[in-house]
């Protein structure tokens, strides 16, 4: 428990309520070329940006707590970051410190379900995002497990790889699955048999989020668990079948399975041992809950469960214990901003639709699953549509803004948080048409949130997680130039970008206590203690400094 934040007595508390908005994965360019954001047609934040307070923030690499500056942020650790006001190291890097000591390997976990396969001379499987993304998972992860399952005398292992396509290039699955294949063919021998035994894309199988579409799951069981589903002699040879077939992009690859002679290389039995190795929670959970629930799942029909010692890479769950055995322990962050401000008795609201209900919930807490106070918070979810975003660019901005605007005229409550993942989940799909319009939708939102703020004498910060639809070309890394394909069109990109991230700050009813030139070169981390001020309190003094810059000495 946290004790209640000092009262700021020189800093006046606004009339209206603090409003953070979240615009994910939206950024300043690096290049104009395929920068949506940029090139959308955004009047409202672009005036924003003009007459108020704004100042860049660093969202990517070791400003969210990720191994090196060349790391992409992403919105997980971008809500820990905000949400707590300090950097955690995050999951990439203690995966990558744990493997790199050998603490994993001497890890009770470890030792458990490698001597599960050697005990009954079964199969270990791994299952997750192959490609070097680092925001789900990392390739070098699973190629050093593999190294230590055959020296921990593992006589054979079965990975079911799913495609990326969104933290890499959009059709980079060849740059990955063939490398692997060799790898895996340097290490077989009369006593070792390992080989990949399923996939399909991130978007289409198993990675589903927040019970957004359980059907992804159940593709996904059929898939890795059963061995149920298309065959192929290989994974190349799936992928390029299959990407012919459909023009699809890696992420939205159909499943297959490898077979031999018919039979799937990789079905899951009992007595074999099953290691996800994502590090991430979001999109873990569900697979997760498909193999610890027992009897008690009813999301799909898993015609037969085998018994297996399964493991994730990390607890995904840090309040409800999923899974119940994992690798490698999370980050512990503790005094959120959340709590804080539950403890001082803060009555606060939270909203998005389904594809970040629990970016501003769980992960914004600190990975904490309930409420600090059902007395003093709200959670709002609005169902998204279950479609490919591109479909519908303009995803809930208006049901997001209705429910805001309604929320700020009652005067209920003195801080509201909300996101808005247009400018990501619209991103990822590489569509630039489409991402132009989510923007523009994602601006006319803030525009009707910007008069209500207004009219309550409130104020608003909007920032963002990291970037996306400020990068949506690909770029030749040393001449700047974009890539273009054989048709002459721009390759497209689906990741992630490197880039900076806008901090507005629109208080239209201020009274002069901090200067107009905010503090350069902060991270989002910043953002808490930038609430907090604003809500008249003192931030913690472990908390990195707000962007606000006081007139007056506080």
């Amino acid at each position: 428990m946290v004790k209640p934040l000092a009262v700021n007595k020189i800093f006046n508390k606004r009339k209206g309520p603090v409003v953070l908005v979240i615009m994910d994965g939206v950024g300043f360019g690096k290049y104009s070329e395929g920068d949506c954001f940029s090139a959308a047609h955004t009047e409202i934040l672009d005036k924003l940006m003009k007459d108020h307070p704004m100042v860049s923030l660093k969202a990517h690499g070791r400003a969210v707590g990720l191994p090196d500056d060349g790391d992409m942020g992403n919105s997980e650790v971008g809500h820990n970051a905000i949400g707590c006001g300090r950097v955690f190291d995050q999951g990439a890097k203690l995966v990558s410190n744990s493997i790199k000591t050998g603490t994993m390997f001497e890890g009770s976990v470890w030792k458990r379900v490698s001597e599960n396969v050697v005990k009954n001379n079964s199969t270990l499987h791994f299952l997750g995002l192959l490609s070097d993304g680092n925001v789900h998972s990392h390739i070098d992860h699973l190629k050093a497990m593999i190294i230590r399952a055959k020296e921990d005398g593992i006589k054979r292992v079965r990975i079911h790889a799913l495609l990326d396509g969104r933290d890499v290039g959009e059709t980079s699955a060849f740059d990955f699955f063939d490398p692997f294949e060799e790898f895996l063919a340097g290490l077989r021998s009369s006593d070792f048999d390992p080989a990949i035994a399923s996939g399909g894309g991130r978007m289409v199988i198993t990675m589903d989020r927040y019970n957004a579409d359980w059907n992804m799951v159940r593709k996904g069981w059929e898939t890795h668990v059963l061995g149920q589903g298309r065959s192929f002699q290989s994974a190349h040879e799936a992928i390029e079948i299959l990407r012919s077939e459909t023009d699809a992009i890696d992420q939205d690859i159909p499943p297959f399975v490898i077979a031999a002679n018919g039979t799937p290389l990789g079905a899951v039995e009992d007595g074999d041992s099953f290691i996800l190795f994502n590090f991430r929670g979001d999109r873990a959970l569900e697979i997760t809950a498909a193999f610890e629930e027992g009897d008690t799942f009813t999301r799909f029909d898993r015609q037969r469960v085998p018994n297996v010692e399964y493991a994730g890479m990390m607890e995904y769950d840090g309040d409800l214990h999923v899974p119940s055995l994992f690798l490698v322990t999370p980050p512990a962050i503790d005094k959120t901003m959340c709590e804080y401000l539950t403890a001082s008795g803060v009555k606060q609201y939270s909203i998005s639709e389904t594809q970040k209900f629990g970016h501003i919930t769980y992960f914004f807490n600190g990975n904490r699953s309930g409420k600090f106070s059902e007395d003093l918070e709200t959670y709002v979810e609005i169902p998204s549509d279950i479609l490919p975003f591109e479909q519908r660019p303009w995803m809930k901005c208006a049901e997001i803004a209705d429910n805001v605007i309604e929320i700020i005229k009652k005067g209920e409550y003195d801080f509201i948080k909300l996101n808005f993942p247009n400018g990501d989940m619209v991103g990822h799909t590489g569509n630039y048409e489409a991402v132009l319009c989510s923007l523009e939708a994602l601006d006319l939102s803030i525009g009707r949130i910007q008069k209500a703020v207004n009219a309550a004498e409130g104020v608003m910060i909007i920032s963002a997680d990291h970037g996306n639809s400020d990068d949506m070309f690909e770029h030749n890394k040393k001449t700047g130039k974009v890539i273009y394909k054989e048709d002459g069109s721009p390759k497209a990109k689906t990741s992630h970008s490197l880039n900076p991230v806008p901090c507005i700050i629109y208080d239209p009813h201020g009274e002069g206590e901090y200067k107009s030139d905010l503090r350069q070169g902060l991270g989002i981390s910043s953002l808490a203690a930038t609430c907090i001020e604003f809500l008249g309190f003192i931030s913690p003094e472990d908390y990195d400094e707000s962007v606000l810059e006081m007139e007056i000495s506080v």
